[in-house]
Formats: C-alpha cells, structure tokens, sequence
C-alpha cells in the first residue's frame, strides 16, 4: 500500500486550505485523505475544526431595526415633538391624535418597504441535504452538513453535488449553470487535469450547488461551506450593501430641511408670543404644537408610498416585479443598463438557419425546411444520433436540453427524418463527451443493419482538420481537397460574421475487424464531412425597438455576457446596440486592467461588450460605473450575478431563466425575461419622478395656509381667536389632501419624456423655484383666502378683536362656523392647487382637464369628506366645527378659480417670456 492510500492520521487540513489543481497525490497528502476516504472517527473530528457544510448568515435580524427607522424619520420627529408638547400642557385628543398619525405612517411605510434579504437562505438550497462517501472504505449515506475536507463523494447522475471536489476517477457532465450562467453541461473527468487556468475552468473539478447530468465519479472533497466557490458567492452577497435610493435620500433631506425650518420657527416666534404677544403658557404651547404639525406634510411619506406601490402594480403588470418601492423612481434616473445576451437581448432558443453540404446550400425558415437531400439526410441522421437533448416521444415531440442540440434535433424533425429516444439510447454503444479543449462530441453507434458508425459534431477548427473524405452531391464519399477546404473555411468565416454559431458534422463506419475506440482521439480521426450547420439565436423582435428608445433617452447599454465576444457583437449589432466597431474586453483582459485603466475604457464613448466574465467582473463594472457617478441597472440569471445585482443601483432578475438567489438579490424580476421590458420600466419610472414632483408641490402648497391660521393667532397676542384648531388641521392634512395627492401621482406619461436626458443623480426631487411657487405664490394666495372667509363669518355675527369666543358666550357658534370656513377656504383653495400642479409650464387646456379622471373622484371624495366635517353633528363634537348657512359656501365657492387662474396666469407669462407657445413643445418642456 502506497503512501497516498494509506488510512489518514488524525491530522487535520491545514486551515487555508490546498491547491485543488496540484498533483493528485500532492493534494491527497496535503488533505491527509486517500482515494478510499476518511474514517468516520476523523471526519467526526475535522467536523469540529472546519464547522458543517453549509452557508451561514452574517448579523441578525433587521426588521426591527428598519421598523425603528419608520419611527425616528425627521417628519416623525416632529410629530413626536408635537404630541409631547401637547401631552405635557393636557391636550390629550390632540397627543393620541397625532400619536395615532405616527403610527399610521411608520406601519404603513414599513410594511410597504419590508423586504427580507433571503439570498444567502436561497443559496443554501443549493445544496443537497444527503451526500454518499466513502467512510471506512465502504460507501455512507450521510447528511450533507457533515461534509469534511478530504472526504471522498460518490457522484452520479441526477445529483446535486454537496462540496467542492477534485474528481478520482470516472467522468460525468456537470450542469454548471447556476455559477458560470453557461447553460451548455461541462464534462469533468480525472483524465482531464488542468493547471494555471481559473478554477471554474479546471476540467478536472466540481462544485458544490452544481448538477451531475450523467455519468458516475469519485471526487474528493477540498472546501466545504463558505470556503467553497458558492460559499464564496454568498460572502459577496452578505458584504455588499444596498445603498439609499435616491428618493430615499432625497426625501430624508427634505424632511431634515422641514425639521430645521419649523425648529427656527418654533424658537423664533415663541418667545415672541410669549412676551411680544401676551399669550398664556398654555397658549404658547397650543401655538407651537400647530406650528409643528402645520410644516409637517403628514401626507407626504404615506402618499409617495402609495404612489410608488401604484407604480410597482403597473409593472407588474408589464412584466417587471419591483421589490423595493423606491426602486420605481430611481429607475427614473437610470443612464446606464449592464444587460446579458442570452434570453434578455435574444429568444433563448437556437435555431438553425442553413446548412452547407457538397450538395450546395440549404436554408432554413421558420416555417419552412428545405427539399430533401442525400447530405441532408446523412447529416440529420448523424445530428439526431450524436444528441443527449430529451424528447418525450417520437414524431413531432419537442425535444428538450442543451439549446444547441435542442435545435438540431428540431431540424431533423423538420427534414422529416424520425427521432426517437428510445432508439437513440439502444444504438449508442460509447459516448465521448464534449469538453472546450477538443470542442467535439462523438457517439459510437450501431446501425440498422449491424454496422459500427462515429458520429461527430463540433467546432469547425476542431472538426474539419480530422476529416479527409467528404459526402458529395450523391452521397458517395470523395477525397477532401486543400482547394474545397479553403472554400469550407471562407463559408465558416462568412458565417461567423454573421453572428451564427456554426458547427461542422461528420462521420466514420468502422470496418468490421476494428475494435471499438475506447478513447476519443482514437475514434474521432478519418472523418467523412458530412457539412456545416449554422444557428442563430434570434434577438426579440421587440428589443431593437426598446434599445432605440434607450439611446434617444440618452441611455447607455453596455453587454456583460458569459458568451464569446463575437456572438454577442454579432447580436448587439442586430438589435442596435452597437452603431459602431465595438471595443470587446474579455474576462482574463479585464482582470489585467488596473481601476484607472477600467474608468478610462467606461469613460470612453466607446461602444462595450464584456465577453467571459465572471462574478467580480460583473461587481467591478457596477462598482466602476457607480464611483463615477451612473445609476446602473444590471441584468443577470445565475448565482454568479447575485453579488452585482445587489451592487447595481437597479439589480434586474430573469424570472424563467434566473435562479432563486438571483431573483432574491434583485431588486426587478423580468417575468418574460426581455429587454424591452426594461425599457418601459425606464419610462414608468421616469414618469413616476415627474408625478412624485407634482404632488410634493400640491402637498408643499399647503403648509402656508396651515400655518397662517397660527401666526394671526400670535401675533395678535390672542386678541383674533385661533381660526384653525390642531384637530381641523390633522383631518385637513390627513383626511382631504391624500387622494388627490395620490390622483396627481397617476397623472399620464406627457409626450417627449424619453426624449430627454437621464437627470442627475444628485438633482434634488425639491427645488427652491417648486418652493417659491407653492409657499410663497399659491400658499400665500391660498392662505389669504382661508383667512377672508374666516373673517367674513365672525364679523358678520359682530365679532371685534379681543372678543370673547369660548365656549358659553354669544359668539361662540359663529366661531365655531368661522373655523370651519377656514377649513373650508383651504379645502377649496386646496382643488385649485390641485388642477395648477398638474403643470409646471404647459396649459391645463393643452393637457386635458378631464385627462386624469382618477383626480376628479379625489376631489369629489374631498369635497365629500369636507361636507360630512361640516354638516355631520358626531364630527361636530369631536372636531369643533359647526354647519354653515349657503351665504358662507357660495363665498368659497370661486376659490378654486381663483387659485387656478392666477397659476395659470403666472405660467401664461412665462410662456410668453420664453417663446414657449406651442402646446407640443410645453408638454416636452414639462418632462424636464
């Protein structure tokens, strides 16, 4: 017994971990293993060093703390401030009801934005939870968790492999898509020692999470758990971090802002109604809670969810699934998109568009196949036997597996010739599997009539040189002269430009007396060429129409694929992604890019593809392109792309082709996997951003009228009643403003909204020339009608200034009545603002005033709700209001005109200014 088949000591591996493509011997030793496996007494001891065989979670739960977060916002500040304030001088209704407004928006907004991170549980079913090794030397079923470096894993078909492992003897072909997103099974084998290459690559290697397609190995484990490459994928997963949208950001530093701005307020006026003013401690104080909850838009976090809860069912309904709200308007403001080729740009099916024989060319279209031919007959017939895609039956059955074999076995069909499994799998007496340095498969079969035939397909540089004869026009074989494959290269070459993957088809009958080849150098030579065959995998119909869409809106499209750089040249050209000679970077030529030498190349106006790339790849171009600025969506399918999809500004997932953890690390799901799906997010979420703006300036409007009602109050030193109490102010703010906000949020796209540039990332949602208009035009204006119709009513019933009007005295129902027609003035004023913040330049007449009916029946509910404040005597009682005589509504009824005409009068002389008058070009203008 040699050394390395000696039973291990009681050593362990060395914590670093070995060289998985060092000699097989060298890593035996340096794993202190054998070909016959552990013991179970010295795996029993590994397990206690090296910890189970699974993927483990960083940090706890962090769902409280992102609920604490709802409670402690800027604007939820200031209410707690408020409600303190309140509960300290025994307000109490007016404590619990702002209370209850804390909590109604913290609930709401938590569970709107509640995601749980799931991508490393999702990673984690990747893995079996049964493994069969050798213990003992004998075979053991044991749980998957147990699993140790050194241990020796019995692997076959249909297995989902539990570790990394260095494959003993055997072969198998090996579903490695989750981690390389290559959909075309990998053969590994012991024969096939690789060095100096990236482990992925290493043809002598499996992973852990991948599948045994078929075939049966031994393989001796060296990384378990997070040492493992899927181990790896997920520690990347854990370390990136999302990072605030920017509406998050922007909204935090508004409500900061509005925060400052009624602390000054509050220390300002105070004193000044304190000891300016005369007022009472008590007073004061009723002054400041006002003060506070009147700049607070309580509306606004509960209204731009809602808002973007709307906007997530629109694309869902599109086809896109976003998991974060915020995620909506910040695709608003994508100017780059990281996209995949393969069943995002294309239709993810192959399909084989012509064949070229000694019997000349044959075309292939959808709906119909060439004549029948001799060579075609001969090459259908070696291309259904030399196959491992599935089929359910014969006849008209679709196969199903690997896309290229898939495709071939469909243009069998259509040529007539039968298919059928059952038979395939009794003829084939060896396979020899396809692998990327032969680039060939072969299968040995049995003919009908007893004969021996090698069937080969492959890459035409490796077919072609083995073949010596070829099929001619009838059938018969004829020598293969240097002249016709100078010709055969030129139509491979040709082809190839095209962005067609071609594949060269041969075979060889073995005459009686010869052995059948054990090795595939021994039966892949002598070949007879039967003809080339070239596929496409068509770009959707839909996608070049989506990217022309993307570059009139100034967007960048850059394509990260794990294809051949030529392929995916080929079809973002098609699709019109590349208007110009692309500069193609492979993986290994990236890797040697230093980081300024990478900001250069994406600084560049250059047109990218990214060819072989690998998941830091993927993370280093979103980390690039972030650094300098770009909001980036990034495609991706496998688990490889988790890590870039969190990174990414917008992660976007397939959600037929991608796996769970990419979709658990995305932030959009694809439902149809298409391009062009994006790009109608892009246009929603632009639309979005521009709605977000008109409501925060309808609800912006409204913090000068709220606020008025307590400055009259104060600095009159108490001698004008305060014509708005806290209560009437709260169901203003919460009950009145919410749904046309929320109408204003569903206003249609406006034309030209593509036509524009990607705004800034960093450009502030809130703007001091949106302020001035709405605190200091319409608030004012709006503030001083609600203040007309309280003083109409109280001087009307006799009311001086320092007249009593609490309760008990004679004017106390007419100011009862008064503060409600404050109510009402700022309700009313409230419609008009409404219809105004529809545009910003245009005219009302050139967008349509009945064009958002959604706005109408808000405003019906609000005039609805306003009407049951006033004549409703429970809402009396617990208000503080009083019904009002027709005398008092028809005084507020031109308020809304009032409002109205006065903004559209004011953008009338803007557009005179400007030149702007042309209601095409406003509606453009608006979109900016």
């Amino acid at each position: 017994m040699t050394r390395s088949d000696a039973a291990p000591t009681t050593v362990a591996p060395v914590a670093t971990g070995p060289d998985p493509t060092e000699r097989i011997d060298a890593l035996l030793r340096d794993l202190r293993s054998s070909r016959t496996g552990l013991t179970d007494r010295e795996a029993r001891r590994r397990l206690v060093q090296v910890g189970p065989n699974q993927l483990e979670r960083r940090g706890g739960r962090a769902w409280p703390r992102e609920l604490a977060r709802q409670f402690t916002h800027p604007l939820a500040l200031l209410l707690w401030a408020a409600a303190g304030l309140a509960w300290a001088v025994g307000i109490v209704p007016v404590a619990i009801a702002v209370l209850i407004v804390i909590v109604i928006n913290a609930g709401f907004a938590f569970a709107q934005e509640r995601h749980a991170e799931r991508a490393v549980e999702a990673l984690a079913a990747y893995l079996p939870r049964r493994a069969r090794v050798l213990r003992d030397r004998s075979v053991a079923d044991i749980e998957a968790t147990d699993l140790v470096p050194g241990d020796v894993l019995i692997i076959s078909e249909g297995e989902r492999i539990s570790a990394d492992a260095r494959v003993l003897d055997g072969g198998i072909e090996v579903d490695m898509s989750a981690l390389t997103g290559e959909s075309m099974p990998v053969y590994r084998s012991a024969d096939l020692a690789d060095a100096g290459v990236p482990l992925l690559h290493a043809r002598d290697l499996v992973f852990s999470g991948t599948t045994c397609t078929e075939g049966e190995a031994r393989a001796v484990v060296y990384a378990t758990g997070m040492r493992s490459e899927l181990g790896r994928i997920a520690a990347l997963s854990e370390r990136v971090r999302r990072d605030e949208s920017p509406l998050e950001h922007q909204v935090r530093r508004v409500a900061w802002l509005i925060a400052l701005v009624s602390v000054a307020l509050g220390a300002a006026f105070i004193p000044l109604a304190t000891l300016g003013a005369g007022l009472s401690f008590v007073n004061a104080v009723v002054f400041a809670v006002g003060l506070l909850v009147g700049n607070v838009p309580e509306g606004l976090l509960p209204v731009i969810t809602l808002a973007l809860g709307i906007g997530v069912r629109e694309l869902a309904r599109r086809g896109a699934v976003m998991k974060r709200l915020s995620a909506v308007e910040t695709l608003g403001s994508t100017d780059v998109i990281c996209t995949d080729k393969t069943g995002t740009l294309t239709e993810n099916r192959m399909r084989v568009v012509v064949a070229h024989t000694a019997g000349g060319r044959f075309d292939f279209a959808p709906d119909h196949a060439p004549a029948r031919h001799v060579t075609l007959d001969r090459m259908a017939a070696a291309m259904t036997a030399c196959n491992n895609a599935r089929v359910t039956g014969s006849g008209d059955h679709l196969p199903s597996g690997d896309p290229t074999e898939v495709a071939l076995l469909e243009t069998a069909v259509a040529l007539g010739f039968p298919v059928d499994e059952n038979l395939r799998r009794q003829r084939r007496i060896r396979q020899f599997h396809f692998d990327s340095a032969r680039k060939r498969m072969s299968t040995l079969d049995a003919g009908a009539s007893g004969a021996r035939v090698i069937h080969a397909k492959g890459a035409p540089e490796a077919v072609l040189p083995l073949c010596v004869l070829e099929l001619d026009s009838q059938g018969r074989p004829v020598s293969l002269t240097s002249a016709r494959r100078r010709q055969l290269n030129d139509v491979v070459d040709e082809l190839a430009r095209r962005g067609l993957r071609v594949l060269a088809v041969a075979e060889r009958a073995l005459d009686d007396g010869e052995p059948d080849p054990t090795r595939p150098d021994d039966a892949e030579r002598g070949l007879t060429l039967l003809g080339v065959v070239a596929m496409e995998d068509p770009p959707r119909a839909e996608v070049a129409d989506a990217v022309a869409a993307c570059h009139t809106a100034g967007i960048r499209i850059i394509v990260i694929t794990g294809d051949h750089g030529l392929t995916a040249a080929a079809v973002a050209a098609q699709v019109g992604i590349t208007r110009a000679e692309p500069v193609i970077v492979t993986g290994a030529e990236l890797d040697r890019m230093s980081e300024d030498d990478l900001d250069r190349l994406l600084a560049g106006g250059a047109d990218l593809i990214f060819a072989r790339s690998s998941p830091e790849a993927k993370l280093r171009i979103a980390d690039a392109l972030r650094a300098a600025g770009h909001v980036v969506a990034m495609t991706g399918d496998g688990v490889n792309d988790a890590p870039a999809l969190r990174r990414a500004d917008i992660g976007i997932a397939m959600g037929r082709s991608g796996t769970d953890v990419a979709r658990e690390a995305a932030i959009m799901v694809l439902t149809d996997d298409n391009f062009a799906t994006i790009t109608a997010a892009i246009r929603a979420g632009r639309r979005v951003y521009v709605n977000i703006r008109k409501f925060i300036f309808y609800i912006f409007a409204h913090a000068t009228p709220e606020i008025v009602p307590f400055l009259v109050f104060a600095l009159s030193g108490g001698a004008v009643p305060l014509p708005l109490t806290v209560l009437q102010l709260l169901s203003f703010d919460v009950g009145t403003e919410t749904l046309p906000a929320l109408a204003l949020g569903r206003e249609p796209a406006e034309p030209g909204l593509m036509h524009q540039p990607p705004r800034p990332s960093g450009e502030p949602v809130i703007r001091a020339r949106m302020l001035l208009r709405a605190w200091l035009f319409l608030g004012v204006l709006c503030a001083g009608l609600a203040m007309a119709g309280f003083f109409f009513v109280l001087l009307r019933a006799g009311w001086h200034p320092g007249a009593p009007t609490g309760p008990g005295t004679p004017l106390h129902h007419a100011y009862q009545q008064a503060t409600t027609m404050t109510l009402l003035g700022m309700v009313t004023g409230q419609i008009g603002t409404a219809f105004a913040a529809r545009t910003e330049h245009a005219s009302l007449r050139s967008i349509g005033v009945f064009s958002n009916p959604l706005l109408l029946w808000g405003i019906a509910f609000e005039l609805a709700f306003t009407a049951a404040i006033i004549y409703l005597p429970p809402l009396h009682a617990l208000l503080g209001t009083a019904a009002l005589t027709p005398a008092m509504l028809a005084f507020t009824a031109p308020f809304p005109l009032i409002v109205w005409g006065a903004d559209e009068f004011r953008r009338w002389l803007i557009r005179r200014r400007t030149g702007a008058r042309e209601p095409g070009a406003e509606r453009v203008r608006l979109s900016v």
